[in-house]
């Protein structure tokens, strides 16, 4: 696995220099889903955020009978499980294979290893995330509103 060519082309990691790519792709770790398999179970603590190397996964929700709802697909290049590293809180969704997938894993130790060689880059990488949740947020707000 090419994991340096992932990093440099996940919206994770825009505005990172090429040593700060380098550094981040030392630090993350391969992980491989089969299709149908969860990678953690909404409720669960977290401890890292995953990029999506190849494959999809589905963001499920349980709604208020307890079935779970799918509330998003994610591609090649997409990242999950950033709102417990930001929040320190429990899963808020299930994530789970739609086909074979190949991630590339970044624990909050890593991440905070990161941010002590590399404030500037750490910096960029907590603007990207708050960037795609507000994205995501604004997607959610469209779908909400279109229910109303």
């Amino acid at each position: 696995m090419d994991k340096l060519g992932v990093i440099a082309r996940s919206p994770l990691f825009e505005m990172l220099s090429d040593q700060e790519l380098d550094y981040v792709a030392e630090l993350s770790r391969p992980r491989s889903l089969a299709a149908g398999q969860v990678m953690f179970e909404e409720g669960a603590l977290g401890d890292s955020l995953f990029v999506i190397v190849s494959g999809e996964v589905e963001v499920l929700r349980r709604d208020a009978t307890g079935v779970q709802k799918l509330i998003a697909v994610l591609n090649p290049m997409e990242f999950f499980g950033e709102m417990s590293l930001v929040d320190k809180d429990y899963r808020s969704a299930t994530i789970r294979a739609r086909t074979d997938v190949e991630l590339l894993q970044l624990s909050a130790e890593n991440l905070t290893t990161f941010r002590k060689n590399y404030r500037d880059g750490f910096t960029f990488v907590i603007i990207n995330i708050a960037r795609v949740l507000s994205t995501r947020l604004r997607e959610a707000n469209t779908r909400l509103a279109a229910r109303l």
